[in-house]
Formats: structure tokens, C-alpha cells, sequence
């Protein structure tokens, strides 16, 4: 039934030495819900969020290549820990859709030309006969920046945004569900950046991953 949302791909490279690295901790005698909640809050504060790096080629989206680095975008943090949790047995999957800012946007505006970020990264997880969501993309560090309750994950419910922060003052919401991917679909992420931000895509086009300064 899950052999889709377990399998290895180029993309979820998990017997990669670097994923392999990543998950070795989570040994045999922990349970998967233990391996759910600990490996999320590895790749949620391991690497800084960083949505002004992006990558367009295969290579860029992949996990072994992603663990190298010290920040990474939502679908690159996406991509990591789902290629962790299949290396540990779990079924886990690819989740996108568009997503906008209410605060500390100055920055995204100036350079996106708009506080929506499309496509945004997630992950559902199958734990205990259900799907659920997370998004592992928003490092302690930055939360406690901009007042915001880092999210928590343990497999249980949903934790996919924080809509307010700690003043109670208006923080993320979701405007569009794209769906669910058993593996990376680069030619989408790629085509709905394009739609959403066609200047800026214009600019950057036949690079193979670039940095928005």
C-alpha cells in the first residue's frame, strides 16, 4: 500500500552516506513516534530557513545534497526529512501548496514582489493508520526572531502553520493546496514559480540555482 511513499528515489537518496549520517541516532529501539518527533526537530533547527535560495536542476533538490548544507528553503527541508523518515521505515510524502506572510515580509515583498511564497514545502507523514502534516521549515532560531511559537511535530495532528504570533497578530495562512507527491515533481515547483513570480523567474532563467540578494 505505502511502497511509493517508502521507496528510494533519486531525489530521497536515504541509503546516501549523508542520510544515513543524519538518521543514525534513531536506532531499532525507538518507536516510530519517536523517530517521528526527534528527526523533525533535527531538520527543523539543523538547517536555517532560508526562501531566498532556490534551485531549479534535479541535483539541487536532492537529499544527500541537501544535508551538506547549513540553510535550506521549505521544499529543500521537506525533501530532508522525508528522505530521513523512509530510511527509517515510515511512510512519508511530498506536500505543496501557496502560502503567505504577515509578518517581517518587507524583504519577500522587495524581492518576490509579494508576500506569498508558491510553491511552499511540506510533509505528511503516515503514522497510526492516518496522514498528517508538518512543515519542519521554520528553524527555533528564526520563530523566536519574529515572536512566534516554534511548531512541534509528533505524528499525531497536523502542524502545518502558525497563524498568529505570541501578540496574537495575524503571522501565515494557506491560500492554495497543490497536493501530495510520492516523489519531487521538479517540472511544478518549477512551473508554478514561473507563474507567480515571472519577473523574477525571467531574470534568474538557465541558472541552476540562485541566491536573491
Amino acid at each position: 500500500m505505502h511502497e511509493e511513499n517508502l521507496g528510494e528515489t533519486f531525489y530521497f537518496d536515504y541509503t546516501s552516506p549523508q542520510v544515513q549520517e543524519m538518521i543514525l541516532e534513531f536506532n531499532d529501539s525507538m518507536n516510530d513516534g519517536d523517530k517521528i518527533k526527534g528527526l523533525y526537530l533535527k531538520v527543523r533547527d539543523g538547517w536555517r530557513y532560508n526562501p531566498f535560495h532556490i534551485g531549479f536542476t534535479p541535483k539541487y533538490y536532492q537529499a544527500s545534497v541537501i544535508a551538506t548544507k547549513k540553510e535550506a528553503h521549505c521544499i529543500d527541508k521537506a525533501i530532508l526529512y522525508i528522505a530521513g523518515l523512509r530510511g527509517l521505515g515510515i511512510p512519508s510524502r511530498l506536500s505543496l501548496a501557496k502560502v503567505s506572510n504577515h509578518i517581517a515580509t518587507e524583504r519577500l515583498e522587495q524581492k518576490l514582489g509579494s508576500n506569498e511564497i508558491a510553491p511552499h514545502g511540506l510533509v505528511e507523514v503516515h503514522y497510526q493508520g492516518k496522514w498528517v502534516k508538518c512543515s519542519p521549515a521554520f528553524n527555533k532560531e528564526l520563530c523566536d526572531r519574529y515572536n512566534v511559537a516554534p511548531l512541534d511535530f509528533d505524528g499525531t495532528q497536523d502542524s502545518i502553520f502558525q497563524e498568529y504570533n505570541r501578540d496574537n497578530l495575524k503571522f501565515m495562512e494557506y491560500l492554495e493546496d497543490y497536493g501530495s507527491f510520492a516523489d519531487v515533481p521538479l517540472d511544478f515547483i518549477r512551473n508554478t514559480f514561473q507563474q507567480n513570480y515571472p519577473k523574477l523567474y525571467k531574470q534568474y532563467k538557465g541558472k541552476e540555482e540562485f541566491k536573491i540578494s
